[in-house]
């Protein structure tokens, strides 16, 4: 296992960078189209057509990516090339920003089926506020990943 990952680990990192941004598009993209659909009359034409935007950003772009990230990650955190050190903190830090991340995606996965079923009961600025929630995580794991501060 440890030489196939040495000899594919470029494509690994590649893999897993694409869909980390595949990933974090959606994740970006999904609380900004619920901020526009808490405007909209539940059971309208709009309403339908956001909840197909929202259903096929989810299933088919947003899913993938999260399972793809969680396969290519552990691989390229196990190729020799990376150089971890399990017993540093950053790694662990990391590791809990990207399970957070993970929470919020399964979060956002449950407020798509409360607008689905007409039972959304939160406002726009509820949406706006935790769609800062990813940009700090995403911090967090740039920076535990690049500069590594313990």
């Amino acid at each position: 296992m440890s030489e196939f990952l040495a000899n594919w680990y470029l494509w690994i990192k590649a893999l897993h960078i694409i869909f980390v941004v595949t990933w974090m598009a959606g994740i970006f993209y999904l609380p900004r189209l619920f901020v526009y659909h808490c405007r909209i009359e539940p059971g309208s034409e709009q309403d339908k057509m956001f909840q197909t935007m929202e259903r096929k950003l989810f299933k088919v772009i947003m899913n993938p990516s999260m399972i793809l990230v969680w396969v290519f990650g552990p691989l390229l955190i196990l190729a020799p090339q990376a150089g971890v050190d399990f017993g540093a903190v950053w790694v662990w830090v990391k590791f809990a920003a990207v399970v957070g991340l993970t929470g919020f995606h399964h979060a956002l996965g449950r407020w798509r089926k409360a607008f689905e079923a007409g039972e959304n009961t939160r406002s726009e600025r509820f949406y706006r506020k935790t769609n800062e929630i990813p940009a700090v995580l995403l911090v967090v794991i740039i920076i535990m990943v690049v500069v590594r501060p313990f």
